[in-house]
């Protein structure tokens, strides 16, 4: 059912396409309730200790988050099926940020977060810059896991899963190559670092700050976020590590944090992100 709900997707001319992609995240909204109640919950409780830059109310971030998820597919399936419109819709900042990074041959962590359409990003940046490494969880439906990594994959990006990922990592950033790094999302308490996300204390993957002291690798921020029709990613400027591990992890993830603060429609509320939170 869904590659068939995905063949629609592609075959649909492209404004009617997205508008049921949104229909189809707002179906999502009123019957998963589980993640709706996460969503709203977590919103509710964020606001209490950040201004979220937004007129909206929490069930109007979680309904406008909801939306944006389904365009999100619908925009990256409808790549993979070869309409590269919307790559004409996106517009890059910050590419000589890159190429200064690339200089030093170090290699690059693209340090970013599950904010705005984060599949997209990384497949046009692998079409129209260079292929990259991107670090990722495999889905629990095979099927549906198998479609978005080919989708990953197709344009030359490498999908790298948890499983050997630092060991895949390390010879990519050898080889002056990029990763992106998703550090957003909750892990185990032997992974991470227990520092302050958002107001409260969440465990966050210390790999990224790690990996960066052990290779020398420049850390970018990239992100990226709806602008009308399109998108806007921005690559920042390398972002300056002290050495201390609890520092450096609090800096990286004081980058998502903003993202969140400013566009808080476009970041995936549905995560257990604080789960645990001794």
């Amino acid at each position: 059912m869904a590659v068939s709900f995905i063949l629609f997707l592609t075959i649909l001319p492209e404004r009617f396409s997205l508008k049921l992609a949104e229909g189809t995240g707002m179906l999502l909204y009123y019957l998963w309730r589980s993640r709706r109640k996460i969503a709203i919950n977590a919103v509710r409780e964020t606001s209490q200790f950040v201004e979220l830059k937004t007129p909206l109310r929490e069930e109007g971030i979680v309904k406008s988050m909801f939306k944006h998820l389904g365009r999100s597919f619908a925009e990256i399936v409808r790549l993979y099926g070869g309409d590269r419109r919307i790559l004409k819709r996106i517009t890059f900042k910050g590419l000589e940020n890159f190429e200064r990074a690339k200089s030093s041959g170090r290699g690059i962590i693209f340090l970013t977060g599950h904010c705005g359409n984060w599949e997209l990003m990384a497949v046009a940046f692998g079409m129209t810059v260079e292929p990259i490494g991107v670090v990722a969880r495999p889905l629990n439906n095979r099927i549906l896991n198998g479609v978005i990594e080919r989708i990953r994959s197709r344009y030359g990006n490498k999908v790298i899963y948890k499983k050997g990922a630092i060991r895949e990592m390390l010879k990519l950033l050898k080889e002056n190559r990029a990763v992106g790094i998703l550090m957003d999302q909750s892990v185990l308490k032997q992974e991470g670092l227990l520092i302050d996300f958002l107001g409260r204390p969440a465990w966050t993957s210390r790999m990224p700050a790690m990996i960066a002291r052990k290779t020398g690798a420049k850390v970018l921020p990239a992100f990226i976020k709806r602008h009308g029709e399109g998108h806007v990613i921005e690559i920042g400027k390398e972002i300056e590590l002290t050495g201390d591990e609890i520092e450096d992890t609090r800096r990286l993830s004081s980058y998502i944090e903003n993202y969140i603060i400013e566009n808080p429609a476009e970041w995936l509320w549905i995560h257990r992100r604080w789960k645990q939170r001794h």
